[in-house]
């Protein structure tokens, strides 16, 4: 796959490049003509000012509109503009999208880019615009295009490439903490029914088998909020020397985001490198699980 994230300024930078059987005059009109920006594009473009400054408006067509500003313009090699979602949705800046295209041959060569904020949707992303480029060769092609979703194998295996599966661990001053953040191809109820595993929970009450990782020492449950968060305390020598913390929000809108923490005594180091391991390999597993459900 030739697809790479990378870092500009801070920000995630989502690299796709394809090769295109097709003179870059053409693949110019695919990427810039709204009739046929639309059909492959994740929005319908209901306006393009194709110059630089110009308006562009996306539609979701179900009710969610989308403005754009072109940034960049050099007909036919290089088209990009910058996208505020709407206030519902807040972030901390503007994506950038980028089209530069360059004669190959008789063909041309695509390179794709999408600058963003969240690091941990880059899964969501790169799979997501697999799906468009995909449809986006149909339409240079003059062929049908197919609908296409996002196969939760390709997230995860964009996760792995981007080293998206990986905690990290910082030192506080009661000890450490080690997190986790990963977005999951199933809704907040699938994953909550899979590590639940019908069992009901309630503060004071026993700790789910899924919810933890078969090395750490469950005390009980401190606090549960279906199917959103579970909260339990963990115990060394018989004492309680720290939290387990398991979040899910709405994330990317592939799925849940999962945000995992456990905080530990700065005495219990060989702890941390066991919760880093065993958590990892959790996680992993309850996405191998998540991908053999039905899409939702």
């Amino acid at each position: 796959m030739n697809e790479t994230l990378t870092t500009a300024d801070g920000r995630p930078v989502l690299r796709i490049e394809r090769m295109l059987a097709h003179p870059r005059e053409k693949v110019w009109r695919a990427v810039t003509e709204p009739e046929h920006l639309s059909r492959w594009y994740p929005f319908r473009a209901t306006k393009l000012e194709l110059r630089l400054g110009g308006k562009i408006r996306f539609d979701d067509g179900a009710g969610m509109t989308l403005d754009a500003v072109v940034t960049e313009l050099d007909p036919p090699r290089l088209f990009a503009f910058s996208t505020r979602a709407p206030a519902e949705m807040p972030r901390e800046s503007d994506d950038l999208i980028r089209f530069e295209l360059s004669p190959e041959g008789t063909g041309c060569r695509l390179v794709f880019t999408h600058v963003f904020d969240d690091r941990y949707a880059a899964a969501s992303y790169a799979s997501g615009w697999q799906v468009c480029l995909d449809a986006f060769e149909a339409v240079v092609d003059d062929r049908p295009v197919e609908p296409g979703y996002p196969v939760p194998s390709l997230h995860d295996a964009y996760v792995e490439k981007f080293g998206l599966d990986g905690g990290v661990y910082s030192d506080t001053v009661d000890g450490w903490v080690v997190r986790f953040e990963r977005q999951l191809t199933q809704p907040a109820e699938r994953v909550w029914a899979l590590l639940a595993d019908g069992d009901g929970l309630g503060a004071g009450g026993t700790v789910p088998p899924g919810f933890t990782h078969g090395k750490v020492d469950a005390g009980t449950v401190t606090s549960v909020e279906e199917p959103e968060l579970l909260e339990y305390a963990w115990e060394s020598g018989g004492r309680t020397v720290g939290r387990v913390r398991w979040e899910l929000t709405p994330g990317t809108g592939h799925g849940a985001r999962l945000v995992l923490t456990q905080t530990g005594p700065a005495g219990l180091t060989a702890e941390r490198h066991t919760a880093l391991r065993a958590w990892k390999r959790r996680i992993a597993r309850l996405a191998e699980d998540l991908r053999a459900l039905p899409r939702a």
